[in-house]
């Protein structure tokens, strides 16, 4: 269903607004939605001016569902072990021109060797294709470890009279062991000593699950893991010996299921780990895979990041299921990233982006925009704790007349589906003191009377 054409045109002259006018720096490249102060350098009119604006003592922490993902087991292996490969050029270009000092990357295939991670950062973060301009960046430390995802399960998980069903009945969706995985790359060193992943976690020890009821029998119950791939605290140890604690995940996708809505109850339960790891009390039934209980040190501070398959107002989310951490009350999530390509993106794509209700400006996933399908989404996030000033953020979704258009693009098979989010952040929790704060709140876009408001992803081209 589309919106009346008068109403149709109004927002594509909103749209164009955003990439046309001149009368405010942020209306080119809207500041971010929030009132975490940014200071006047970093609103410029062009992503380029955002991204080159590095306030004084911040480190550059960024998320990016890359779509490094391959249909069979070693293939990405093969792909990286050359300088050629078009998609990972194009997402290593993306990564040297937002140059994080942290950097999680979602849907990388995992190896047990560790191959893929060490090839994608010398053949193609540290080095440069032939004629390219942008300068290498290295990030000595990473993290690369397995995941949940196409591990067989044993049991008929998608209902389908078998077993063995290709992704649907492995312990987290994917077609062989470590699809989808996931990789940290970091410029600070990582305390491996301290690390907690909880791959194992069994989602029955969950308080209150929010399981579809009567779709699994009480033995997969038992075994069945919360994560889909697998959740990491990965301790970085910044200048000065200051800690800040990684937590990485990628729930699955709330949607690929039917009515049960199990991956929808599953995406939310995902979500609610964090949730749980940062409360006070209550989180003695959480147990890392080293043996280790209990939740997060109510000082330490920490970043959320990650596809969170998540929109706060559009899309197939079990009740809300990212408002348990952007209002949880250690989490600072006053400032949201924002785009103008993202925004110009929605205008000019239509489709499902015109039954909406939250701002395009924050969009962060390129979803299906044909009738009936969902259109783009919030779904990728960085949260820092309260404590952290936030002196800097965005979405790397260039407008059309950006010259960084050619790395992100309508064609998302070109480079992935999602758009690299950053934030620039204050340990101390001091930005420059020139530092002004933005204008709290943006318009929501509005679905046309009588639209659905809730859709789903149209085609699963990743979890």
């Amino acid at each position: 269903m589309r919106l009346p054409s008068d109403l149709r045109r109004l927002r594509l002259i909103v749209a164009a607004g955003l990439a046309t006018a001149g009368t405010a720096c942020a209306d080119l490249f809207p500041a971010p939605i929030g009132g975490a102060p940014t200071g006047p350098p970093c609103h410029g009119t062009t992503l380029a001016q955002r991204l080159d604006c590095r306030p004084a003592g911040t480190i550059r922490v960024a998320t990016y569902n890359a779509s490094l993902n391959r249909a069979t087991p070693g293939e990405l292996r093969r792909d990286l072990a050359t300088r050629e490969d078009p998609q990972a050029q194009t997402i290593a270009a993306v990564i040297r021109r937002v140059r994080p000092d942290v950097l999680l990357i979602n849907e990388f295939d995992y190896d047990a060797a560790g191959a893929s991670a060490r090839l994608f950062a010398r053949h193609y973060l540290e080095s440069r294709a032939t004629g390219e301009a942008l300068p290498a960046l290295r990030l000595p430390y990473r993290l690369s470890a397995q995941v949940n995802t196409g591990l067989r399960s044993g049991a008929d998980l998608d209902h389908d009279g078998r077993t063995d069903s290709d992704g649907g009945d492995a312990l987290g969706f994917g077609a062989f062991p470590g699809q989808y995985g996931m990789v940290v790359y970091s410029r600070f060193p990582l305390d491996r000593r301290r690390l907690r992943t909880f791959q194992n976690l069994r989602w029955a020890s969950l308080p209150g699950a929010a399981w579809s009821p009567g779709w699994y029998p009480p033995e997969v119950h038992a075994r069945l893991p919360l994560s889909s791939k697998s959740h990491w605290d990965i301790p970085l140890t910044l200048p000065g010996g200051r800690r800040l604690h990684l937590l990485a995940s990628h729930p699955t996708p709330p949607v690929f299921d039917g009515a049960e809505d199990r991956n929808g109850r599953r995406n939310h339960d995902e979500i609610r780990l964090w949730a749980e790891y940062l409360a006070p009390t209550g989180s003695a039934w959480i147990v890392d895979d080293q043996g280790r209980r209990g939740g997060l040190g109510p000082e330490a501070p920490f970043v959320v990041l990650g596809d969170l398959n998540a929109d706060p107002l559009d899309g197939g989310s079990y009740e809300g299921a990212v408002r348990q951490l952007l209002d949880h009350p250690r989490i600072d999530a006053s400032v949201v990233p924002t785009s103008a390509g993202a925004a110009s993106a929605a205008a000019r794509q239509g489709g499902g982006n015109d039954r909406q209700r939250g701002d395009p400006r924050a969009d962060t996933a390129d979803f299906g925009d044909a009738l009936g399908a969902s259109g783009n989404r919030r779904a990728d996030y960085v949260l820092p704790s309260r404590g952290l000033a936030t002196c800097n953020a965005g979405v790397f979704w260039p407008t059309p007349d950006e010259p960084e258009y050619a790395l992100v693009n309508d064609d998302t098979a070109a480079s992935s589906d999602h758009r690299l989010v950053w934030l620039d952040l204050a340990p101390d929790g001091a930005c420059p003191t020139s530092a002004s704060a933005p204008s709290p709140h943006l318009p929501h876009r509005r679905a046309a009377p009588g639209a659905p408001q809730r859709s789903e992803i149209s085609t699963p081209t990743g979890q």
